[in-house]
């Protein structure tokens, strides 16, 4: 399928070949009809996207201060990789559409295949051909609403959202500054209410259609027309309401805002103007500032948004889904008119010369409209064509590895293509000798394409039996969400395959039995689990200068694990467990490793009110390991740093850049490493050489399981307030 697509870094529109989208639970793959270009949000993003590197950062404050930050986590190298890898890449745009539903995921029953519905979210609505869309996000259509009309929901819902927030009253006057696309909107739905409305644009020709709409004046900020019209319309007191649609760096909005309002009265930001509020001014007349958050209630709420669930109505009145229904009721009763908005038609095949002539002026425009290949031109009614979305292999029964040629190449496939393995695998990957990536397979379609795009994968797709049904793939990296690490590596050793789960293996005991069992099903124990910092050079360096022991040892490990940003899928522990439960194995793999024997007991305590845990880790020999993860530290702090402590030696570990061992004699590595190596790139040449050879696997299977057990039982010695002991797992 087709996919207007920008890249960021520099700056280049096209029209993209990506695989179909997955339809996934709670949610509904939908066929364009009809996309809307916002002609202020999207053309500043394929504005922004032309500037130089500078002028990015100068733009992006936020993001800087992030990249940062990241430096003194992660190092240079590290964050270059990231930063350039999110930069280089194909980046989607649009957010509202109309479509046809072709394909229902399980816990769906408020539409149907075939139904017309509007589609919401700048993840979801995108100018495509197929989207797949979550129940929260999409709304079925009137009857008799045109999907051409339809496809301004997500639009009408912003501008409504800020309605709401002005809460405006029968009689009231408002000035709405800023007559683009959603001021015009704003305009017919204060009116709708019963709200004199003047407003504020330096366009005449969008004042002139303001007016059209139902705006009792309109003018130039500048001009005295609209001083006037304010006054006369409320006494000389000054309007109730004002609304901020316009965009741009001028702070003459906000100071316009202030001079036409009334005492206490209410200035609502919709779209993204300059913000420096004369202090004085607002001051003195009380003014009472609001912020609309986009389409409203449930927007960045990634429980209502992905997972589906709903605000209840007593509580919410108005959430962005009902919101969506309520602007689609409008146009459906013609309370509200859209048509005289829509500036331009376009096929969706022209769609980056669309874009190129608003951006260069030689368009001017309101609104324009995708029209997608299968709807009428003149009606805008959809003829509904259907795709076919193959469904999800499910293998079973007794498998066995493909037989390799000696000097084949090693030919791989990705489950997953997100930041980690784009910024830490597949960077070590591309373009290596005796290395074929066959195919990478993702839940969204514009995934894959930059996974494709930029490490040479053979094939992009969103079916995963591309992968398990194809006999010529030797192995599979799942580098998915942590919730289905131990499904899909259970079906990949079904089918045969060696596969390689970034960590964790498993968030449950049930799953890690479930993967163990599939081992003994088919015989297939060709599996590793991405725990890479044993393989980490200066680690490795620093235990061979440390030498055997002869007594048992301490290990002090401390884990300055920070806090994460809200909104993070790390913090879904409903559905991806604890923060510790997805990584803590690492920490745990490297103290065995480095003690030579897996743990037999495990004990935890947590601190109040946070995610801090110390871990207690007991090994054969009488050694241990204590961990300390903490979220509440500096961020300056080093993430990681180890004490090894045995027979009058001790080895020190700073953060994967420094290590010495004190004895007899005192080794020190160089000041700083030329980079931080967490052992990724000596993981994969290790697993490499594994599938390559048919020899063992770089760690064994019960030291995997081992680890992944003892990593879950710091939950179970959480709750029980005791040691937890360690039964080996197969």
């Amino acid at each position: 399928m087709k996919q207007v697509v920008q890249n960021y870094k520099s700056g280049e529109l096209t029209l993209l070949d990506v695989p179909v989208p997955g339809c996934k639970p709670d949610g509904v793959l939908v066929r364009s009809a009809y996309s809307l270009i916002s002609t202020g949000t999207e053309l500043m993003k394929v504005s922004e996207a032309g500037m130089s590197m500078v002028g990015k950062a100068r733009s992006r404050p936020d993001q800087v201060a992030k990249v940062m930050q990241s430096v003194a986590t992660n190092g240079v190298g590290a964050t270059y990789r990231k930063v350039m890898g999110k930069l280089d890449s194909y980046t989607p745009l649009g957010y509202s559409l109309c479509g046809v539903v072709e394909q229902v995921g399980a816990g769906i029953d408020e539409v149907k295949v075939g139904d017309l519905v509007a589609c919401a979210g700048n993840e979801h609505a995108l100018h495509a051909e197929l989207n797949w869309v979550p129940k929260n996000l999409c709304v079925p259509v009137p009857e008799g609403l045109a999907p051409r009309h339809a496809a301004f929901g997500t639009v009408g819902s912003i501008a409504m959202q800020g309605v709401r927030q002005g809460e405006p009253q029968l009689g009231e006057v408002a000035l709405v500054i800023g007559l683009g696309l959603i001021g015009q909107l704003v305009v017919q739905l204060l009116t709708a209410s019963g709200v004199r409305v003047v407003g504020v644009d330096p366009d005449p020709v969008r004042c002139g259609l303001a007016e059209r709409l139902g705006a009792a004046a309109c003018g130039d900020p500048v001009s005295a027309a609209v001083e006037a019209a304010v006054a006369e319309l409320t006494d000389g007191h000054g309007v109730d309401q004002v609304y901020l649609a316009a965009g741009g760096g001028s702070n003459q909005p906000v100071e316009l805002a202030a001079r036409l309002s009334r005492d206490r009265g209410r200035v609502v930001d919709i779209g993204k103007c300059r913000l420096d509020l004369p202090w004085n001014a607002y001051y003195e007349k009380e003014l009472d500032v609001r912020f609309s958050r986009s389409y409203g209630p449930g927007r960045y709420d990634p429980e209502y948004e992905l997972q589906g669930r709903d605000y209840p109505i007593g509580y919410v009145r108005w959430t962005e889904r009902r919101n969506l229904a309520c602007f689609l009721d409008l146009m459906a009763r013609g309370r509200v008119d859209v048509e005289p908005l829509v500036s331009h038609v376009a096929d969706f095949e022209d769609a980056v010369e669309t874009y190129q002539n608003l951006k260069d002026g030689a368009l001017k425009a309101v609104a324009v409209l995708f029209r997608y290949p299968g709807h009428a031109a003149g009606t805008g009614q959809a003829q509904a064509p259907t795709v076919a979305v193959p469904a999800v292999r499910r293998p079973g029964g007794t498998a066995s590895a493909p037989a390799r040629a000696a000097k084949a190449p090693v030919r791989l496939a990705f489950v997953g293509a997100g930041n980690y393995a784009t910024s830490m695998l597949l960077p070590h990957l591309a373009q290596r000798e005796g290395v074929t990536l066959s195919t990478v397979v993702t839940t969204t379609a514009l995934s894959a394409a930059n996974a494709r795009h930029k490490f040479g994968f053979a094939r992009a797709t969103t079916d995963l039996d591309a992968v398990l049904g194809d006999p010529t793939v030797d192995a599979v990296f799942v580098v998915t969400r942590h919730s289905s690490h131990a499904e899909l590596t259970r079906q990949a050793l079904l089918a045969g395959k060696t596969v390689f789960v970034e960590k964790p293996l498993a968030l449950t005991e049930d799953e890690l039995s479930g993967v163990l069992a599939a081992v003994e099903e088919s015989g297939n124990d060709r599996l590793q689990v991405g725990f890479n910092r044993r393989f980490a050079p200066l680690l490795r360096e620093a235990r061979r200068r440390f030498g055997p022991r002869t007594g048992p040892a301490s290990l002090r490990y401390l884990v300055n694990a920070g806090r994460l940003e809200h909104g993070s899928w790390y913090l879904r522990q409903d559905t991806e467990g604890s923060r510790f439960a997805g990584e803590g194995g690492h920490f745990i793999d490297t103290a065995s490793w480095l003690l030579g024997a897996d743990p037999v007991s495990v004990y935890a305590v947590a601190a109040s009110g946070n995610e801090d845990l110390q871990v207690v880790l007991s090994y054969p020999d009488g050694s241990t390991a204590a961990i300390s993860y903490v979220t509440t530290g500096s961020p300056g702090f080093p993430k990681e740093t180890l004490d090894l402590i045995a027979d009058g030696r001790v080895l020190r570990l700073d953060d994967f850049v420094r290590a010495s061992v004190h004895g007899r004699k005192r080794w020190v590595s160089s000041r700083l490493a030329k980079a931080r190596d967490k052992g990724q790139r000596a993981e994969l040449d290790a697993f490499l050489e594994a599938v390559r050879t048919g020899g063992p696997m770089p760690v064994p299977l019960d030291s995997l399981a081992a680890t992944t057990a003892a990593t879950l039982a710091v939950r179970t010695a959480l709750a029980g307030g005791a040691p937890v002991t360690l039964a080996r797992t197969r």
